[in-house]
């Protein structure tokens, strides 16, 4: 059996998450919205309930296109906020189309999403060695730093804590602990 991470559970949506994304670094501006989209919808919840409710989140957000999403109207809206597949927070909803509009002026500014999120690390994930739980931390100075830009530049639902589980997910850091399998695996992409 394989030894992961502390908070995976035995739910397999859960051990594929775990196994095939989480920590992975990602370039893709595509992705990397779907992942700060799925970031916020999770502020206050368990991931696996965002895991649960992806693929509807897919569906019901033209499958994370930012340019479609950007431009959503009132009445796209109130569709979403009828939508029992997703998670129906009205702040949430509206801060997805603010941050489409956001990211795609990062985009402008800085060429892609991607170059812009990535010069915070130099382009080089950084490589944790947590052992236990206890020293994963929930928000770092980095984290702070990019949330505090990001709501500078008009994104809503990004604090630190918000972000650093982002950085997580999308490879930034990677926080698989020494003895997850994954840890040495994603330490060489």
């Amino acid at each position: 059996m394989k030894n992961r991470c502390f908070w995976v559970s035995d739910d397999e949506l859960y051990m594929k998450y775990h196994d095939e994304e989480w920590g992975v670094p990602v370039y893709d501006d595509h992705t990397l919205f779907e992942f700060l989209i799925l970031e916020t919808f999770q502020a206050g919840l368990s991931w696996i309930t965002v895991l649960r409710k992806r693929e509807n989140f897919r569906k019901a957000f033209d499958n994370f296109d930012y340019k479609k999403i950007a431009l959503y109207t009132e009445e796209k809206y109130e569709e979403l906020l009828q939508n029992e597949g997703i998670i129906r927070n009205k702040l949430k909803i509206k801060a997805t189309i603010t941050n489409a509009q956001a990211f795609m002026k990062i985009q402008e500014e800085y060429g892609s999403y991607s170059k812009y999120y990535w010069e915070f690390v130099n382009d080089k994930p950084i490589q944790n060695t947590f052992k236990t739980k206890k020293e994963v931390p929930a928000t770092t100075e980095l984290s702070d730093q990019i949330s505090k830009d990001l709501k500078k530049k008009g994104f809503k639902f990004v604090g630190s804590t918000v972000i650093y589980a982002y950085m997580q997910a999308t490879g930034m850091v990677n926080d698989h602990t020494t003895d997850c399998f994954r840890y040495k695996e994603v330490q060489n992409l």
